[in-house]
């Protein structure tokens, strides 16, 4: 179980706070050591908004139960007046999302590493899934919540947004849906397109699929039709058998990579949940011949919150956390959290 640290233990660990890893609208991250000499992240979380206590007591109650290669480990956490913190295993590599973003000086990842971390996600998530006593759902995947240790292996972190459900509950209930813009599943926005479940961790790792292959950017913005949504941009051109070039300079085997991450994505991003397969028949596609992999039914042409997905799309970044109150289909008020990356 999580160790409960008094705050003047942590302000030690951190040697007051001197080393800052990085910060978000959740708040900052400092590097530690234990007295045992083990390197530590130190999230020290915003001061908590109302209800935020929960969010907090969430991550600890999720994270301590969890024990899996692919899910990052509690070390222990401090609950004192109004300071809460969180103390993780460090992870030396940081987040993914500095290595997929596309800017000049970002580190580059092979191929074959890419491979290895898009399965050990996936792993994660089935984990999280199936895996323990009751059923975790994340709401939360993306790039910046995966962190890399030492020898790349990706570690899924930050459980703030998490639900537990019994491993019978297949559709989940909840009173304010949540995630990030651009990885957040439609029906999460509007209840009309489907239930929610275990799914919308299905749709928000196809998105991470797609970030890591990078195509938005870098493939759509060489195309006549950029304006045309994204997956069934993919979608033409798979079934007019012409070929997705990513990397100009990749070799077979990786464009095998390429193409099988692509057509695994585009399963994951279905907008309707019932059509997105589970992280189990994810990894087993993952780990299969690129050869026997099917394509998944045309995205649809017309999206019933089509505004939101071209925003999903943009890659616009925001400061701060916001709340959003939009009207599904049905003129049923959904309070979301939304988090802009």
């Amino acid at each position: 179980m999580p160790i409960r640290y008094n705050y003047s233990h942590i302000k030690r660990m951190t040697r007051g706070f001197k080393e800052k890893l990085g910060e978000g609208g959740f708040g900052k991250v400092y590097k530690g050591k234990l007295r045992s000499g083990g390197d530590v992240a130190v999230k020290m979380l915003s001061k908590p908004k109302a209800g935020g206590g929960q969010d907090f007591m969430n991550e600890v109650a999720t994270i301590g139960r969890i024990h899996h290669v692919n899910v990052v480990g509690l070390v222990g956490y401090c609950v004192e007046g109004t300071e809460r913190a969180l103390v993780y295993d460090f992870m030396p590599n940081g987040s993914l999302d500095k290595y997929i973003a596309s800017q000049q000086g970002s580190p580059v990842l092979s191929w074959q590493r890419k491979y290895e971390i898009v399965v050990g996600v996936a792993r994660g998530i089935e984990y999280l899934h199936r895996g323990c006593d009751i059923r975790i759902l994340h709401f939360d995947i993306k790039p910046h919540n995966i962190l890399l240790d030492e020898n790349f292996i990706p570690k899924i972190s930050d459980f703030g947004l998490a639900k537990l459900y019994p491993m019978d509950n297949s559709i989940v209930t909840l009173t304010a849906a949540r995630g990030t813009i651009g990885y957040v599943a439609p029906e999460l926005i509007s209840r009309s397109i489907g239930a929610i479940s275990y799914k919308a961790d299905v749709y928000s790792f196809g998105m991470l699929l797609m970030e890591m292959l990078d195509m938005k950017r870098n493939v759509v913005a060489n195309e006549e039709n950029s304006s045309q949504y994204f997956p069934s941009w993919i979608y033409d051109k798979f079934k007019r058998g012409k070929e997705i070039v990513v990397d100009e300079e990749a070799n077979e085997d990786e464009k095998k990579i390429s193409r099988k991450m692509t057509i695994v994505a585009l399963w994951c991003i279905q907008t309707n949940p019932v059509q997105r397969p589970s992280m189990s028949e994810v990894i087993e596609m993952l780990e299969g011949e690129v050869e026997v992999l099917q394509l998944p039914p045309q995205p649809l042409q017309s999206q019933p919150i089509a505004p939101l997905f071209h925003q999903m799309e943009s890659s616009i970044t925001f400061s701060s956390d916001s709340m959003a109150l939009l009207e599904n289909a049905a003129d049923n008020p959904v309070e979301l959290d939304i988090y802009y990356d």
